[in-house]
């Protein structure tokens, strides 16, 4: 996927997503579901502004930002236009699955991605990975076929803005974190 593709609102780039092919050195899969995080968002990390943390917010679309949750989880991020990015929460595991089944000691394929932090486990996500172009390796995205049939609901897991519909995914799909 071109770098141009992130250059517009997490809210536009959010449901273009699902369907497209994630890769992390070969291991991956088809993203079936997103959330969208814009700016004047108060749940979005760019909302108080620039700091050390959402640094790859604000440099600008089509990188890899990459934080730690609860001091136990990655979770990945896409960035966007105006400081926006795309928090990918579940993939379909199809490439690499027995690199993701051992890093996450897990064998049934429906639980090794549903979810942002078990999705970065099974995909090896790390601190390395923030501020990376997506459209370089070990980062490799393809984009999604035409006619993707796609979910949308509010977001989950967190307390501001909690009720805008800005989770997407992918109809029918038995990959994602929680059903629509």
């Amino acid at each position: 996927m071109p770098a141009h593709f992130f250059a517009r609102p997490a809210l536009a780039v959010a449901p273009d997503l699902i369907g497209a092919t994630l890769l992390i050195d070969g291991v991956g899969g088809l993203i079936v579901e997103t959330e969208a995080y814009q700016r004047d968002d108060p749940a979005s990390h760019s909302f108080p502004g620039p700091t050390k943390r959402n640094q790859p917010m604000f440099a600008g679309p089509g990188l890899a930002y990459v934080y730690f949750i609860y001091g136990v989880h990655w979770c990945l991020n896409f960035t966007c236009a105006e400081a926006g990015a795309v928090l990918i929460r579940a993939i379909e595991p199809t490439d690499g699955i027995d690199q993701m089944i051992e890093r996450r000691s897990q064998t049934n394929p429906r639980n090794l991605c549903s979810g942002p932090g078990k999705l970065a486990q099974a995909l090896g996500v790390g601190p390395a990975l923030n501020g990376l172009p997506l459209d370089e390796k070990p980062l490799e995205l393809r984009a999604a076929s035409s006619g993707i049939d796609v979910a949308i609901g509010p977001r989950i897991g967190i307390t501001k803005a909690a009720d805008l519909p800005w989770r997407f995914g992918l109809k029918g799909s038995r990959f994602l974190s929680r059903r629509f």
